[in-house]
């Protein structure tokens, strides 16, 4: 059905294929899983299936077009549509800002994270938060941006505690790191932090520790450590770390991207909030501030599209 043309990358779990279906000759995506399945309702149980199914259709989450499974090797692949994967999305936040010199232009960063945060706001009020937000996982090309890989993915509403060693470390949120599984959606918004940092500043904010520990260490350098009252409530579920930390004052954000504007700035600020209860969920990050102009022009679109329906509801009347 499909003829492969390249490979485009590879995970721990898949590979990512480009291949061309033999029937309508489109571009299409083929993530190859390297894990054998048994049968068709083991493949169908998998999270990742059921929740593209879920989210299917969303501007700005990947599309699931078709389950390849073959029974007799137990091999397993998904198909994504081709205009969305191969036509429009050319590569990911990582491949778009390795190497680069030059910051990107203020209107496109507040585009691309403002889809971004939709596709978080319909994932998390679809029941599924996604554990591995990270450049790579997110596709763009021009003006348009889609979130991918829900290999990971779990059910918001799913019982506690989950795999503690999940996400990438550069991402993964205090709660994550500190705890014994005891993470909840918000670590999401965590990632999303992390990610518009970087790709205004062209570089991670939090570059990899050698142990959970120091990953800590790096983000107490940057933000500072949080109240002790925070530190104890992760301490109930936390039997892997002793969370005795010396009091420090952060260097903080605004000094290593003093090019950004306020309110860029104290978004980020609100995503990285230590404690989770207290951090942006996607919907109060869609209304920051920082995304006024753009929330404005949703409603002019809006008004526009209605307008339009009235117009030929009303002519389709007048003609009957």
């Amino acid at each position: 059905e499909y003829r492969l043309i390249a490979k485009k990358g590879e995970g721990t779990f898949s590979e990512v294929l480009k291949a061309q279906c033999v029937k309508n000759g489109k571009m299409t995506a083929i993530k190859c899983m390297k894990s054998q399945f048994e049968s068709e309702e083991q493949v169908n149980n998998l999270r990742e299936i059921q929740a593209l199914r879920r989210l299917s259709p969303h501007p700005g989450i990947i599309k699931l077009v078709e389950v390849l499974y073959e029974q007799p090797t137990g091999r397993l692949a998904l198909a994504s549509d081709g205009d969305q994967v191969f036509e429009l999305m050319d590569m990911n936040i990582y491949e778009l800002i390795r190497g680069r010199r030059q910051y990107l232009p203020e209107a496109r960063i507040k585009s691309y994270m403002y889809q971004l945060i939709k596709a978080m706001d319909h994932m998390h009020r679809n029941g599924i938060f996604h554990r591995d937000i990270k450049p790579e996982n997110i596709l763009i090309s021009d003006d348009v941006l889609k979130l991918a890989d829900f290999g990971s993915c779990r059910g918001i509403y799913s019982k506690q505690p989950y795999t503690e060693y999940i996400s990438t470390r550069w991402y993964r949120a205090p709660e994550c790191l500190l705890t014994d599984g005891y993470y909840n959606y918000k670590m999401d918004l965590w990632g999303v932090g992390c990610v518009f940092f970087e790709i205004i500043s062209l570089y991670p904010l939090f570059p990899a520790g050698t142990n959970e520990l120091d990953q800590i260490h790096k983000i107490h350098n940057i933000l500072g450590t949080p109240p002790q009252e925070i530190l104890e409530k992760f301490k109930r579920h936390a039997t892997h770390m002793e969370l005795n930390f010396p009091p420090k004052e952060g260097s903080g954000v605004m000094k290593l991207i003093p090019h950004a504007l306020e309110d860029c700035i104290d978004l980020i600020l609100k995503l990285l909030t230590y404690n989770p209860e207290d951090r942006l969920s996607a919907r109060q990050a869609l209304r920051h501030a920082f995304f006024k102009d753009l929330r404005d022009m949703d409603k002019r679109v809006k008004r526009e599209l209605l307008a339009q329906k009235v117009k030929k509801s009303l002519l389709s009347s007048s003609c009957s």
